[in-house]
């Protein structure tokens, strides 16, 4: 038998593994499901945000999503009514059937005067749970799909001026963090999409130049406004794609905030686009900063800015200085800088990921 129209209601705050096998079994059994997402203002997660998790995971569902700012008291007529208007707000035609993994969904189920029909409420199928998530992502980041480990993965961004060691920085941390295994194994590396662009200009440039004349050099790539511009998008591109299948850390060699100190070093200030490319990144849960001091200039062809190092070092450090992003100035030697780094991202796992919790 199956049902005409299913009913699941939840917060998924965020949503994992037990919600997908709920929504999976409600969508096997019903011609038709609605998903009602219900989200209260002060959780931290946006309503839009588990909305299009749920539509991905779930094509052929139809999801909705409300604000919902009632408390929760299973022994109040009056609020049980108003939780109950707002699921009725979300749909389009009366439910036969709801399914729920919690002990209310018999009595929700009958005031929607349809079949209840619940599953795995003592989790023995999925032992995991929102408030499970929302205090330890790392357990359970295996329970979670691609969209919801990248908006949760804490990104940690390493910059510095040319020749300061940010790209053996970032891809020794990001190894080191590989090698404690567990969900830590899926640790991501995103790369500076600046030298990849840089490389291919100069190939361009000696590809077109006079053969009678000298081989260009990077002294002789151009940059313009719009290059800046697709270095800040292929980077966040990039890092987004990393994060969706990563673990819970990611790190970036550089990132869009890095490229407006490069435009300013190379055409005197960033155009209003990378800025605004800038402006609107993913939220950094730290960033480290690679001192000039103590790393000898070397030329592997690509830099030219040696005269520059100490300028860019103080410019990163006036931006990360008015930012709200946590940062640390990393000195000493290769493997000072590497274990400064690992004790940062261990004390930032440590502080969890300070969700706010749902109104009760």
């Amino acid at each position: 038998m199956r049902f005409r129209h299913g009913l699941v209601i939840g917060k998924f705050y965020p949503p994992h593994a037990g919600h997908h096998f709920l929504i999976r079994a409600a969508a096997d059994a019903c011609e038709e499901l609605t998903v009602v997402v219900m989200a209260a203002d002060v959780e931290s997660i946006p309503l839009a945000a588990r909305v299009g998790w749920i539509e991905a995971a779930h094509p052929g569902v139809r999801v909705a999503g409300v604000v919902d700012n009632l408390p929760v008291d299973y022994d109040s007529a009056e609020i049980w009514a108003g939780h109950v208007a707002l699921m009725r707000s979300a749909l389009t035609a009366p439910v036969d059937a709801v399914f729920s993994s919690e002990p209310y969904g018999a009595e929700l189920a009958r005031r929607f005067d349809a079949a209840p029909v619940v599953l795995d409420v003592g989790r023995e199928t999925f032992a995991v749970s929102g408030t499970a998530v929302r205090a330890d992502p790392v357990r359970y980041w295996a329970d979670l799909e691609p969209p919801v480990r990248g908006w949760l993965s804490r990104r940690v961004v390493v910059l510095g001026a040319e020749s300061t060691g940010t790209t053996t920085l970032s891809r020794e941390l990001a190894a080191a963090l590989r090698d404690r295994g567990g969900p830590h194994a899926r640790t991501g590396w995103v790369p500076e999409y600046g030298r990849e662009l840089t490389v291919a200009k100069l190939a361009v440039a000696r590809a077109t130049a006079d053969p009678d004349g000298p081989v260009p050099t990077v002294f002789d790539v151009e940059w313009d406004d719009a290059d800046f511009a697709m270095v800040c998008r292929r980077q966040t591109e990039a890092e987004e794609r990393a994060a969706r299948d990563g673990g819970p850390v990611l790190v970036c060699d550089t990132d869009a905030l890095a490229t407006t100190v490069w435009h300013q070093r190379y055409l005197g200030a960033a155009s209003a686009e990378v800025l605004a490319l800038a402006a609107g990144l993913p939220p950094r849960a730290l960033y480290l900063l690679t001192s000039d001091q103590g790393v000898p200039f070397h030329d592997d062809g690509l830099r030219d800015g040696e005269h520059l190092r100490g300028w860019m070092t103080g410019r990163f450090r006036e931006l990360l200085s008015s930012g709200r992003t946590p940062w640390l100035e990393l000195t000493g030697s290769r493997q000072q800088r590497l274990a400064g780094a690992l004790a940062a991202v261990d004390s930032l796992l440590a502080g969890g990921w300070a969700l706010n919790d749902p109104l009760g």
